[in-house]
Parts: C-alpha cells; structure tokens; sequence
C-alpha cells in the first residue's frame, strides 16, 4: 500500500511543479525559476507563483492566464483575407514591401 501511495504523491509534486513551470513562463519570468519552486516548495510554490505580479510584456498581462492569441495576431494575412470575405476592410501594415505577409 506504500507504493501506490508513493506514486500518487510524486504525481502530485511533478503536478506543482509543471503548473508552477506554467505559471512562472506564462507571467513573464523564466520557466526554471517555476520549475525549481515547483520542485522545492510543492504546492506552495504553485500559490507563490499565483501571487506575485505578472510583468508589463508577459502573456499573462496580453492574452490572460490561459487564453491563445487572436488569429489576426498569429496569421494576419488569413484574418486579412476573412476580413475581405466578410466585408469588413480595415487597413493594417501587411501592405509594406518588407513585411513577410506581402512576401509570401
């Protein structure tokens, strides 16, 4: 019985360890500063990773804490040209001469 119970408890400190991991890359820092707390504090470095401040360029402060980006910020030639079926014409910075959109 020591054994399955061994087992569950590594599951759940390799689990605070990799959304300890998340967290940290997700809010800006590195991702091994989240795996070293996750490792060393458990689930108290999951709460830690909660609590402290996301910086200003993180994913956490631009997209959330668990969203993806828009289409049109990862492939603005396919939100360009659904912008075109649907009617909807907004001018943007694809139409440069150096941009890998008018390249492509």
């Amino acid at each position: 019985m020591i054994g399955a119970t061994a087992l569950w408890l590594m599951y759940a400190w390799l689990l605070a360890a990799i959304i300890a991991s998340y967290l940290s890359g997700r809010k800006g820092y590195t991702e091994k500063a989240g795996l070293a707390s996750g490792l060393l504090l458990h689930f108290v470095g999951v709460l830690i990773w909660l609590v402290i401040p996301a910086k200003e360029h993180s994913k956490w402060k631009n997209v959330g804490p668990f969203g993806r980006r828009k289409a049109s910020d990862i492939a603005p030639r396919a939100a360009k040209a659904q912008e075109a079926e649907t009617g909807v014409d907004s001018p943007g910075d694809d139409d440069r001469p150096g941009s890998r959109a008018a390249s492509a």
